[in-house]
């Protein structure tokens, strides 16, 4: 069991396909805050360990996740942009729509309503600029990079000088996405039930907790998978 309290979070949900969802149900961030070791992680949260661990190493059945790691940059790009992309721009007017329906009935005796919608609003405007960047400019450019290290070349130099560049440009913005997402938990309570909720608040709250396990994944893919092998692959190609 030492060895793996003493691994990141990131490196143990690198290596297990399924860690994901265990680190969810736990509250463990294992993208934007992913650096510490499990054992700090549990002990920050108050958790034990022993259970993380043998949660961790009981198999998942049939519904396990495919090892991403092991895939190429290209299908990996496009599992983001299908799985998670689509899916946080499809969520966005869905949740938009509920906000104003439950903040136009509950603000007045839930004040927290209103500043939740704010940093959602917040939250969705960056995210819609940060995926169209990638979309655009970084990802493009990957598969280019890829494509051009299978030939034994490189591709022509993009504006943006190494792809180190955006790169680090985008984990920052992971990281403005990450303390959004724990503001909203926070002001929520970890998306508690007032006890005079209707089906709309109750939905509001289970779909905002549904899109923070995505976006966390979201992340996950691109800060521990993605992007360290695409700087790896830029730095050594011909």
């Amino acid at each position: 069991m030492g060895r793996a309290q003493e691994k990141t979070v990131r490196d143990l949900a690198s290596a297990n396909p399924g860690a994901a969802r265990i680190f969810e149900k736990f509250g463990i961030d294992y993208c934007c805050g992913g650096e510490k070791s499990l054992a700090q992680a549990c002990s920050a949260l108050k958790v034990d360990v022993r259970e993380v661990i043998d949660a961790l190493k009981r198999p998942l059945g049939a519904q396990t996740d495919r090892d991403w790691g092991k895939a190429s940059l290209a299908e990996l790009t496009k599992h983001i942009v299908e799985a998670h992309h689509e899916y946080v721009l499809r969520e966005i007017p869905r949740l938009k729509e509920l906000f104003e329906k439950v903040v136009g009935v509950h603000a007045p005796n839930h004040l927290e309503l209103k500043e939740l919608e704010s940093s959602f609003d917040a939250l969705a405007a960056e995210l819609t600029l940060h995926m169209m960047k990638e979309e655009r400019m970084l990802f493009p450019y990957i598969e280019q990079l890829e494509s051009a290290a299978n030939r034994g070349g490189r591709p022509a130099p993009p504006m943006f000088g190494t792809v180190q560049n955006p790169v680090r440009m985008m984990m920052m913005e992971h990281d403005a996405a990450g303390e959004l997402l724990r503001k909203m938990r926070e002001i929520t309570n970890g998306y508690t039930m007032p006890g005079d909720t209707c089906m709309s608040f109750k939905a509001l709250y289970q779909v905002l907790q549904e899109f923070e396990a995505d976006l966390h994944q979201h992340i996950h893919l691109e800060n521990n998978l993605l992007f360290p092998r695409a700087v790896e692959l830029d730095a050594h190609a011909a």
